[in-house]
């Protein structure tokens, strides 16, 4: 990049759905130009994926699955890419057997000895076994409240501790109230009326949402090293907050570490896309195989283990009450900035599904359009 300064009506800090979003509207809609910063050498963000030596489509930062119940959000990114309907479908590893998650009445027979049958059976097994605190304090609260101390110790707090490196008293009721328990044998890991993924693969329907004369996009630029350089109307921060402003302690992030394994010759190495591993014994939470989504076709196949962790890129903030109060704090800073806003799962130290991310983007344009 050179030195000179470059003026647009629209600057935007990170090329994920947020920003992707932002842009597509202040572009499409008032005709401004729109210039994206993205310190990565990819457009993207998190859901970038591409083609891998074995001919696999795969996801470089983990698999994403888009859901959603909005029929505004549905209609949006149906504008830039074709959709294929996708039921996905998690296993856990947990005392040698594959069960399924989100907990349903399979889950609670294999690990918990019963032999349940009916929606009128779980509900009365989970109101047996459940721990009701008078107040919700925590995600410990949060999952004995909902499945009681045997699951709890079997498939949630392992799984949590590995994933968030803190016990479940730690964490935010949040972390766990996301995660659905169901009195049936439906072992879809989601139940919104959409569930899809794109034919041709994130990073093409990213690409199309980029389709637009005004909009221009800086690779492998650090927006701190070019800011003073760049003119703005208005400015969107999609990274995170408190690298923006400096001068607090700084806020606690999860990341993840990905070991990818390409096997030659081998259909299939598991039976599902997604299987987890709480069990404290195995150092990875999970392992991927993305062939299985899309039913790709390849004489090979390729794994992604994943591995929580506290260094590396931030992927997931840490929703305790600590955070929480240093968050605030940040906040209350970002109000006071002119004409700059802050949106994504980072800015807003807040965790984001695909479909909220895009859809906290398309509300934040509608108040400024």
């Amino acid at each position: 990049m050179s030195e000179d300064v470059i003026e647009t009506d629209v600057l935007i800090v990170g090329c994920g759905l947020s920003g992707l979003t932002i842009a597509d509207r202040f572009a499409r809609e008032k005709d401004m130009s729109v210039l994206i910063v993205e310190k990565r050498n990819h457009i993207g963000g998190n859901v970038y994926d591409e083609i891998d030596e074995n001919g696999i489509l795969v996801s470089r930062y983990g698999a994403h699955l888009f859901h959603t119940d909005s029929e505004r959000v549905w209609a949006y990114v149906n504008r830039f890419a074709e959709w294929v309907r996708w039921e996905h479908k998690v296993l856990a590893h947990a005392d040698g057997r594959l069960v399924p998650v989100p907990v349903n009445i399979t889950t609670i027979n294999a690990l918990c000895g019963t032999s349940l049958r009916s929606e009128d059976e779980a509900r009365a097994w989970l109101d047996e076994h459940q721990e009701l605190p008078v107040e919700i304090r925590n995600s410990e609260d949060m999952a004995l409240s909902r499945v009681g101390r045997r699951l709890y110790e079997r498939l949630f707090r392992p799984y949590t501790v590995k994933q968030w490196g803190k016990e479940p008293a730690g964490l935010d009721p949040s972390v766990l109230a996301r995660i659905p328990v169901r009195c049936s044998f439906d072992d879809r890991y989601f139940s919104d009326r959409y569930q899809a993924l794109p034919r041709h693969g994130y990073t093409e329907f990213c690409r199309s949402m980029l389709d637009h004369p005004k909009i221009r996009v800086l690779l492998d630029t650090d927006f701190f090293e070019v800011r003073d350089r760049i003119r703005a109307g208005l400015v969107f921060y999609t990274g995170p907050i408190d690298r923006y402003f400096g001068g607090l302690p700084p806020l606690e992030y999860r990341s993840l570490r990905f070991e990818t394994i390409r096997l030659r010759n081998v259909p299939f190495f598991q039976p599902n896309s997604v299987i987890n591993y709480p069990s404290p014994d195995v150092p990875y939470t999970r392992i991927v195989e993305y062939k299985h989504f899309l039913h790709q076709e390849s004489p090979h196949t390729t794994i992604v283990r994943e591995t929580s962790t506290d260094e590396g890129e931030p992927f997931y903030p840490v929703p305790n009450p600590e955070n929480q109060a240093l968050y605030a704090r940040y906040k209350a800073l970002a109000d006071r900035e002119i004409g700059v806003y802050f949106a994504g799962r980072l800015a807003g130290y807040k965790y984001y599904n695909m479909d909220q991310a895009i859809l906290a983007a398309l509300e934040l344009c509608d108040r400024l359009l």
